[in-house]
């Protein structure tokens, strides 16, 4: 690409928060230029810091071209909190996020800043399901159904008047992000739902008809756990500052485990004729332990893909590796609960408020060193 010689006022950033995906960056600016012309604009992608070296790939364009800016982040995931990061990062008056995937049509963008300079909107937003868009380069109909769902549940739950309240192509005026930004909760993927549900008073919306294309190259930000991490986005709204998301999110799927550790012990019980006293190791110690290491194993699954997914561990080795220091970190956790379920059974409480009882006491440590150690400092 050649030097850009770029001399007008900057008027508009376009941030990219990015994942694997080195081989569209420099397409991506082409297309830009494009749409917007050689000046007046530049692109800030926000790199989750890649292993295919995208934010290096970046970087490279960046040498040669002022228009190009980079973020690469460590230790931390997520598109919302990404182009949160981003566009705080710019002194453009106006800012748009999109997708660096080639699915987001950059011929948009010069009506949507018309939209918001002249004041006719307070934010721009592109939609797939309005007049002339298009949502078929969406990867599945089932992925299309759940974008369809999703918005249908953002529209009653919020009262968000949109044809697609979940897009995650728009644009507003730098400054009115930046009142907000500190409400803003920077957890799921849809920021812009987000953006709205903060606004004191609604802003006024236009809608631009987008024709989601296939994606060119590169690994999906979105997949299915979205509408998850929508609700999920809801709750931190709403309750996230009265009980923290995560631990929220941790203890619900925690709470299922209960389920499962009790239908395991009763299983178990059931099976082996209840409990023995008088024994050193009685069949109750034996199936509170089974029955603890198979809820340890269902929450780590879970927790993976969902309290985490934005740290998620992918592949065997890796969550070979989490599941061990999962079972260590929750190892005091595991032995509190066992022992202190036991002493209570022998104390003639009943077996299910003994486990109960058990669970309690290591839920807390459970979480606050899985946190730290299995997925990261948070």
């Amino acid at each position: 690409m050649a030097t850009s010689t770029a001399s007008s006022a900057l008027t508009l950033a376009i941030v990219l928060p990015t994942l694997n995906e080195r081989d569209n960056l420099a397409g991506l600016v082409a297309r830009l230029e494009g749409a917007l012309g050689p000046d007046g604009w530049e692109a800030i992608f926000v790199d989750d810091n890649s292993p295919d070296g995208t934010a290096d790939a970046a970087r490279d364009l960046a040498l040669n071209d002022r228009r190009v800016r980079v973020i690469q982040r460590i230790g931390r995931r997520g598109l919302a909190s990404a182009a949160i990061e981003g566009m705080l990062s710019t002194a453009a008056p106006y800012v748009a996020v999109m997708d660096a995937d080639h699915q987001h049509d950059p011929r948009l963008l010069p009506q949507m800043l018309a939209s918001l300079e002249s004041g006719e909107a307070e934010v721009a937003v592109a939609s797939r399901f309005v007049e002339g868009g298009s949502a078929e380069g969406l990867s599945s109909a089932r992925r299309e159904t759940g974008s369809k769902l999703a918005n249908g549940l953002a529209r009653r739950l919020t009262g968000v008047e949109l044809s697609d309240p979940m897009s995650g192509y728009f644009m507003l005026p730098s400054k009115t992000l930046r009142a907000t930004a500190d409400k803003l909760s920077g957890i799921g993927f849809k920021i812009l739902l987000d953006i709205l549900a903060t606004a004191d008073e609604p802003y006024r919306v236009r809608e631009f008809p987008l024709r989601f294309a296939q994606r060119a190259s590169g690994e999906s930000k979105l997949d299915r756990t979205v509408v998850f991490e929508y609700l999920v986005g809801l709750y931190d709204r709403w309750l996230g500052r009265v009980i923290p998301t995560r631990f929220a999110l941790f203890g619900t799927i925690g709470a299922a485990g209960v389920v499962v550790h009790m239908a395991i012990l009763a299983a178990f019980l059931h099976t082996f004729g209840g409990t023995f006293h008088g024994q050193v190791v009685t069949p109750f110690d034996v199936g509170q332990t089974v029955a603890a290491l198979v809820a340890m194993t269902f929450n780590f699954a879970l927790n993976n893909e969902l309290t985490y997914a934005d740290k998620r561990l992918r592949g065997t080795a890796a969550l070979l590796a989490g599941w061990l220091k999962f079972g260590l970190t929750c190892s005091v956790g595991l032995l509190a609960n066992i022992g202190v379920a036991s002493v209570l059974v022998r104390y003639d409480m009943s077996a299910y408020l003994a486990a109960l009882a058990g669970i309690v006491i290591g839920s807390v440590w459970n979480f606050a060193l899985s946190s730290r150690f299995v997925w990261g400092r948070y």
